[in-house]
């Protein structure tokens, strides 16, 4: 089911979830911004920085950086956390705090971009026990995109064959073995967090991916 929401209702959802992130940033101690999160090999830091990465890119920006990268995401991804992350926590908040309205994005996918501030929030907070969590007319829009295609992740192909059901809100979707649980813990199960399988009921937990 595509996204419900328009494209400027769903900016203001991404603007809003910045802001919430924001906030979190500014009481974490030195040892915090350097946890690491639960992003592949990111320190919170480095997720911060590619948050600021992805506010700042525009389609031509990425289509060159791709090609500089020789098309390898992971090169790609890395340039620009180095390009966007500052000399300090101190300044790399400030660079983050600067694109919270931003609408500058790689492409017209608005959903993707809610996304990527909704789970990348949550790799920073849930390592770090903070109790902030996104919105959940937000996750509901994320969830819908999440599992109606694979983008920057194959979400689609992660719930495939599986009847998911929130228990929080309206989101369901799928045919097969039931897994219900809070629309995040959803959202984040489809992203491939393994960390939010603990939050999720139903035999087709086990279908799940475990990283």
């Amino acid at each position: 089911m595509p996204a419900t929401a328009t494209g400027p209702v769903l900016w203001a959802m991404i603007h809003a979830e910045r802001r919430a992130l924001a906030d979190d940033l500014a009481e974490l101690s030195a040892e915090q911004w350097a946890a690491r999160s639960l992003c592949s090999e990111w320190t919170v830091e480095d997720v911060v920085a590619h948050l600021t990465a992805a506010a700042s890119t525009g389609p031509v920006r990425w289509i060159r950086s791709m090609a500089g990268a020789r098309f390898d995401a992971a090169v790609h991804n890395a340039r620009l956390l180095a390009r966007h992350r500052g000399a300090d926590p101190a300044e790399t908040l400030a660079r983050f705090r600067a694109v919270l309205d931003s609408t500058t994005a790689a492409s017209g996918h608005t959903p993707a971009w809610l996304g990527e501030v909704v789970v990348h929030a949550q790799d920073i907070r849930q390592p770090l026990g903070l109790p902030a969590r996104p919105g959940l007319e937000a996750c509901t829009e994320v969830a819908r995109f999440f599992a109606s295609r694979n983008f920057a992740v194959n979400s689609k192909d992660a719930v495939a064959g599986l009847r998911l059901e929130a228990s929080d809100g309206p989101f369901a979707t799928g045919a097969g073995p039931l897994v219900t649980g809070p629309t995040l813990a959803l959202v984040m199960a489809m992203a491939g967090r393994a960390a939010y399988r603990a939050e999720l009921t139903g035999p087709g937990v086990v279908a799940l991916p475990t990283d």
